[in-house]
């Protein structure tokens, strides 16, 4: 009896990855729907008012999103809202790869404290929280810093999350894979400063 009320009162830390158009919002947003808990939907892109396409791509997602849903927009305080999150609460992070950008001027230093803030929240955390991450380094290395910074920082955030959570899945292909039935974790690497 004790054993399953600690379990239930367990956080539950789920990451959702893959490329471009996989499906990976989709997929989140359906565990979250299916998590039977008040969703909070945390959209951590940029406005951009000035770009056509990228205010396309928010309105699709706004479009999809059930209206019950408390949606915060934040773009760079990711623990604060993490922090206050109520255990009946079903937190989805959308995107990992977005808030990543946002910091991306950060120095290394304060990029390495962010993070572990950013872990250490997650290891106390009695709330559901659903990350959705990109897959960026499948394809040709940037040929700017920035881009190689961006790549690696989320790569490695993504294996850090990956690697404490509960769920992953990885979007491809029209399918969700969970990779914990079908992987081998890989060991557990500390914050290094990239």
């Amino acid at each position: 009896m004790k054993s399953n009320s600690l379990a239930s009162a367990r956080k539950k830390v789920v990451l959702v990855t893959g490329a471009a158009r996989s499906g990976k919002s989709e997929w989140a947003e359906t565990l979250a729907t299916n998590s039977n808990k008040s969703v909070v939907y945390v959209a951590t892109a940029m406005m951009y008012p000035d770009d056509r396409e990228w205010q396309e791509r928010i309105i699709k997602h706004q479009e999809r999103r059930p209206k019950d849903w408390t949606i915060i927009a934040e773009t760079k305080h990711l623990t604060n809202i993490i922090n206050q999150a109520q255990s009946n609460c079903c937190v989805l992070v959308d995107s990992l790869g977005s808030w990543v950008a946002n910091l991306l001027e950060m120095e290394a230093d304060s990029w390495i404290e962010t993070t572990e803030e950013l872990l250490y929240c997650l290891s106390q955390t009695n709330s559901e929280i659903i990350f959705v991450a990109e897959e960026t380094g499948w394809g040709v290395v940037p040929a700017y810093k920035s881009g190689r910074l961006f790549r690696d920082r989320l790569g490695h955030l993504s294996r850090q999350i990956g690697s404490m959570a509960d769920k992953v899945y990885l979007i491809t292909g029209g399918h969700a894979l969970d990779l914990g039935v079908l992987g081998i974790p890989l060991p557990k690497i500390d914050n290094g400063a990239s």
